[in-house]
């Protein structure tokens, strides 16, 4: 759903708060619209913001050379569908999605606010991604692994066991895209002892790209 005109212009002198959809698994969770971007945000984080999720946006412009049409990706935590929105309206590129997000209220707000906007075929899914991830037979040339609960990564997404199930999913070719935050001393304490002490252990390659405030960890050097 693109934004009324007048709002657009309006929301890059200051953030419009557009809907309020709280749940149990995010009691605030709220759409707005910020410099002519629907934007995703619980109390402590934003989940979505179009092509300005620097995350994902700025790990994109390095990966660009590697990205090519008809990749099978796989998303774990969709937000309003940012990673899908800048590879198709920034980079051009037309990719096949298997999505997971288990807040159901999140998945009403991508549909009401994004999804129209997207020609991308995209399977979303309303689950737990990581059962999902442990189930699936399924492999996946890209991975992008964004589960957040508020500001935090849930303890079973960074175990062995989940980091396994992850390199299993990946075509030969595969990346793996890991986002961690990084902001403040503590963050990076605990960002960097996961790279080194799980998530090496399991991707000997690994690197990250240090994106402001996040750790993008991935498989392989870019």
């Amino acid at each position: 759903m693109k934004p009324p005109f007048f709002k657009k212009i309006l929301s890059y002198l200051t953030e419009l708060h557009l809907e309020s959809a709280p749940s149990d698994i995010n009691p605030h969770l709220y759409v707005s619209l910020n410099k002519g971007r629907y934007q995703l945000s619980t109390a402590n984080a934003v989940y979505s913001y179009g092509d300005l999720y620097d995350n994902f946006s700025k790990t994109f412009d390095q990966l660009a050379p590697q990205l090519t049409d008809k990749m099978n990706v796989l998303i774990l935590g969709f937000g309003l569908g940012s990673i899908p929105y800048m590879l198709e309206k920034k980079y051009g590129k037309r990719m096949y999605y298997t999505a997971v997000e288990i807040d159901e209220n999140v998945i009403y707000l991508a549909d009401k606010y994004v999804l129209d906007e997207l020609d991308a075929p995209i399977q979303l899914i309303c689950a737990d991604a990581f059962a999902f991830v442990l189930q699936t037979q399924e492999q996946f040339d890209l991975i992008c692994m964004d589960v957040f609960l508020d500001d935090i990564v849930p303890p079973k997404f960074t175990s062995k066991n989940f980091l396994e199930a992850l390199k299993d999913l990946l075509s030969p070719n595969g990346r793996l895209l890991f986002n961690r935050l990084a902001l403040t001393p503590e963050d990076l304490e605990r960002t960097g002892r996961f790279f080194e002490k799980e998530f090496r252990s399991i991707f000997s390659e690994g690197t990250y790209l240090d994106v402001g405030g996040n750790w993008m960890l991935m498989n392989k050097e870019v």
